[in-house]
């Protein structure tokens, strides 16, 4: 079970912070479902609460991965959820609350470049994750981690811009272009480290 994985992974780093790792709790639905964050539908895809510390899943997200974004594969999967994990990740170290605080002071076109670097954050906690789970416990196959990248590069803001509405809008992106959504979760696998997903100190994305 890959959330098991993570807490595995998670609990070991948040011990060397001399920080309690506090487990998400996962949902899985179909359709629309309610949190603590609001009633969701299907179409706005998995995301990751904080106000009730539960990652949602949207089944059929996975089918549209596989059958409309060219995404197939169990670590496609496994990386969609990993990525919201880093959201929790950062919630428990109080980076989203610094960053939901920060966006209520800025114009929307600011917000959403503070946005793209949470969610870029999050993608390098994933890879991160991902190469500290397989030192570990040896969790990768061949295959797995291009399964991932194939994923990250799917669903990068410029890609689905394009394919919904056959232009793309910069300022108005929120999660990051597929070339950084990859970028930066190479970058957490190849260093294994917490400190190298610092993206709101990098100047270029």
């Amino acid at each position: 079970m890959v959330l098991a994985d993570t807490e595995d992974t998670w609990h070991a780093l948040f011990k060397q912070l001399d920080v309690r790792y506090q487990e998400p709790t996962l949902v899985l639905f179909s359709g629309t479902v309610s949190s603590a964050c609001g009633f969701a539908k299907a179409a706005m895809g998995p995301f990751y609460c904080p106000a009730d510390r539960k990652v949602y899943i949207d089944l059929s997200f996975y089918d549209d991965l596989r059958s409309q974004h060219g995404a197939p594969g169990d670590f496609a999967q496994v990386y969609v959820i990993a990525h919201e994990v880093g959201h929790h990740v950062q919630n428990l170290l109080g980076i989203s609350d610094r960053v939901q605080s920060a966006r209520q002071r800025m114009s929307e076109a600011q917000g959403n470049q503070l946005s793209v670097r949470l969610e870029l954050q999050a993608d390098c906690l994933s890879g991160d994750w991902a190469i500290r789970a397989d030192r570990a416990r040896s969790i990768l196959e061949v295959g797995d981690l291009e399964e991932a990248l194939r994923a990250a590069a799917a669903i990068g803001d410029d890609r689905l811009q394009k394919q919904a509405r056959g232009y793309v809008t910069p300022d108005s992106f929120t999660h990051g272009s597929s070339e950084q959504r990859v970028r930066w979760f190479r970058r957490g696998l190849e260093m294994g480290k917490l400190a190298a997903c610092d993206t709101f100190s990098k100047e270029r994305l």
